[in-house]
C-alpha cells in the first residue's frame, strides 16, 4: 500500500496557494495524496446566491483533485463557520483515522484570517487524537496507531496577522511542478472575480507564482518554493520522524 499524506485547509484554493507543489511531488514519490478544505467556499463571492457559490466551489476543488489525481474529502461547515470545538474536531479526526497518513499538511498557526488559524487548530487536534479510542469521531472511525508528522505551510502574504514575516525551516523546490499548480489553482474560476474585488488582486494565479517566488529568493537555493514548518513531534511520533523532508530530500533546502 502507499504511504498517505493529506492536505487540510480552510477554504477551496487554499491548497493551491500554499502548498499544492509540495502535494505533487509527494505524489510523484508513491505518496497516495489526499485532500480536504473545511469550509465550502460559501462566501468567496459578490454576485451569486450561497447555494451557487457552494455548488461552483465544491466542483471547483474536485476538478483540482481530479487534474492531479488526488482523493478528494468534501468540507463539513459554511466559510467563517470553522470554530475550534469538539463537532468540527471529530469530523476532521473521522478523516485523518480514515487516511491514516504519515504526512499532514496544514495551514500556518498565524494567519490573517481566522478561518485559516482555526483550521490549523483544528487539524492539529484531529491529528493528535487519532490514536484515543475513546475519543468517538463522527462517524465513528476505529482509532490508528500510524506515526505522523505535522507540517505548517507559508501564511498568504508570507507575513502573520500583525505583518511579521513567518520564516520557515525548510524549502521546497516546487520549480519543476509549478505549471501543474498553477493549473490546479486555475480550476477555481470563480475566485479570479472574488479576490479582485474583495483584496484588490491582479489576478490570483499572478499572486501565487509572486509569493512562490519571493519564498524561493529567501531559500537562496531554488526560483519557486514553499515554505514549511514543522510541528512538534510529541504525541505524533519519534522526534526524528521527519518523512517529508526524507521524501522530498533533493527537492528540499533547510534554513541555515
Amino acid at each position: 500500500m502507499s504511504k498517505r499524506a493529506i492536505a487540510i485547509s480552510a477554504h477551496p484554493d487554499d491548497i493551491e496557494l500554499m502548498m499544492a507543489g509540495t502535494l505533487l511531488l509527494l505524489k510523484e514519490t508513491g505518496y497516495e495524496i489526499h485532500y480536504m478544505t473545511i469550509a465550502n467556499g460559501s462566501c468567496g463571492t459578490a454576485v451569486h446566491t450561497k447555494e451557487q457559490i457552494i455548488e461552483m466551489r465544491g466542483r471547483e476543488s474536485r476538478n483540482a483533485c481530479d487534474y492531479v489525481g488526488a482523493i478528494y474529502h468534501p468540507p463539513i461547515c459554511d466559510d467563517l463557520e470553522i470554530y475550534y470545538d469538539r463537532i468540527l474536531v471529530s469530523k476532521v479526526s473521522a478523516v485523518i483515522r480514515q487516511v491514516d497518513p504519515e504526512i499532514v499538511l496544514l495551514q500556518s498557526p498565524q494567519d490573517y484570517m481566522e478561518d485559516h488559524m482555526n483550521s490549523v487548530r483544528i487539524g492539529v487536534t484531529a491529528t493528535f487524537c487519532r490514536n484515543m479510542k475513546n475519543f468517538v469521531t463522527d462517524p465513528p472511525t476505529p482509532a490508528v496507531e500510524t506515526d505522523v508528522a505535522v507540517y505548517h505551510a507559508l501564511p498568504y502574504g508570507l507575513k502573520d496577522q500583525l505583518r511579521n514575516t513567518i520564516h520557515p525551516d525548510f524549502f521546497v523546490d516546487i520549480s519543476s511542478v509549478l505549471k501543474t499548480k498553477r493549473e490546479m489553482l486555475a480550476c477555481h474560476k470563480s475566485q479570479k472575480e472574488w479576490l479582485d474585488h474583495s483584496q484588490g488582486l491582479d489576478s490570483y494565479l499572478i499572486t501565487m507564482e509572486e509569493m512562490s517566488a519571493q519564498v524561493g529568493e529567501l531559500s537562496g537555493k531554488f526560483n519557486y518554493a514553499e515554505g514549511w514548518r514543522r510541528h512538534s513531534h510529541l504525541g505524533y511520533g519519534p522526534e526524528d520522524f521527519d518523512p517529508l523532508t526524507q521524501a522530498l530530500a533533493k527537492y528540499v533546502r533547510v534554513k541555515k
